[in-house]
C-alpha cells in the first residue's frame, strides 16, 4: 500500500515461466477482488435486513461511528485493489504516491474501531435497561454473547495494526513481505464478514474456531500459489502465525469464562 521499492522477490522454481510470470503479477489483484467479494457477500444481505428493521422501528438507527467504520473499511479495500492494479500494470510511481493514504486509512480504522466496540455494547446495554421484564432475559443472553464477540474485536484491533506496521516497515527493503502482510492484516478482519454468512457452518456462539479457520480459507489462493511457485512457506505466513496463534489461544481460553463476562462490561464502562 505504500512505497515498495525493493527489488522483485526471487522465485525458486520455474513452472511454465510465462504463465507463472503472469500469475505472479496478478495474484495480488485477484486476492484484493476476492477479499472485496467476501466482504460484500457477508455484509450486503445482513445490512439490508438491518436497514429494513430500522425502517420498521424494530431496532434503533445505526450510530454514526458504524457508518464511519463501514466507509473507512470500504475505502481501504478499494485502495488495496487500486494499489495491486498499479503494481501489476507497472505504475510503481503512482503506487508509491498513494501509499500514505493507506497508512492514514489504517490508522483511522483502528481509532474508529476503538470507539465502535463500546458504542455498540452500550447500545445493547441501554436496550436491556429499557426493555420490559419479559424481554430482558433474551437481551441479557445477547449481551453475554457480545462479551465473547468483544474478544474477537479486541484480537482484530491488535492484529490489524501490528500486521500493517510490519508491512510498512518492510516496504522499502522487502516488497514480498510488505504486500503479503497487507493481505494478512485484512484477512484478520474478515471473520466479521464470514460470520454474517448464515449459510456457512459456524462454531459460534459456542466457540471461536471458525473465526480462526475462515481467514485461512480467504488466504488460501495466495498461500497455495506461493507454495507452488517458491516451494517453501514465505516468511510472512510464519510471522503471521507467530503473532496470531497466541492471541487465538487467549480468545479460546477466555471464551465463555465467567471472569471475562464480569470484566467485559467494565471495559466498556457499563458495569452495574
Amino acid at each position: 500500500m505504500t512505497h515498495s521499492t525493493a527489488r522483485a522477490e526471487p522465485m525458486t522454481s520455474n513452472p511454465s515461466a510465462p504463465t507463472a510470470s503472469v500469475i505472479d503479477r496478478w495474484i495480488f489483484v485477484f486476492m484484493a477482488v476476492w477479499f472485496i467479494a467476501i466482504t460484500l457477500t457477508g455484509f450486503i444481505p445482513d445490512s439490508l435486513l438491518k436497514i429494513a428493521a430500522v425502517e420498521a422501528g424494530q431496532r434503533p438507527p445505526f450510530p454514526m461511528v458504524l457508518h464511519a467504520h463501514a466507509v473507512l473499511m470500504g475505502s481501504f479495500l478499494l485502495l488495496l485493489l487500486a494499489q495491486t492494479l498499479l503494481v501489476a500494470t507497472g505504475r510503481q510511481a503512482m503506487h508509491e504516491r498513494l501509499g500514505p493514504i493507506g497508512a492514514v486509512l489504517a490508522a483511522a480504522l483502528v481509532v474508529v474501531g476503538i470507539v465502535l466496540v463500546p458504542t455498540m455494547y452500550q447500545s445493547v446495554w441501554g436496550a436491556l435497561q429499557a426493555a420490559p421484564q419479559e424481554a430482558q432475559a433474551g437481551i441479557r443472553q445477547g449481551l453475554r454473547e457480545f462479551d465473547n464477540i468483544m474478544l474477537l474485536q479486541i484480537r482484530i484491533g491488535f492484529l490489524f495494526p501490528v500486521f500493517i506496521s510490519i508491512a510498512l516497515l518492510a516496504r522499502r527493503r522487502d516488497s514480498g513481505l510488505h504486500k503479503r502482510m497487507m493481505f494478512l492484516a485484512v484477512a484478520m478482519a474478515l471473520p466479521a464478514a464470514f460470520d454474517r454468512m448464515t449459510w456457512l457452518p459456524t462454531s459460534l456462539p459456542d466457540g471461536p474456531l471458525t473465526t480462526d479457520l475462515y481467514p485461512l480459507v480467504a488466504l488460501a489462493p495466495m498461500f497455495i500459489w506461493d507454495l507452488v511457485r517458491m516451494r517453501t512457506v514465505h516468511k510472512a505466513y510464519l510471522i503471521g502465525l507467530a503473532i496470531a496463534v497466541p492471541t487465538s489461544l487467549v480468545v479460546h481460553a477466555l471464551w465463555g469464562a465467567e471472569w471475562w463476562h464480569t470484566m467485559a462490561p467494565r471495559l466498556v464502562g457499563v458495569a452495574p
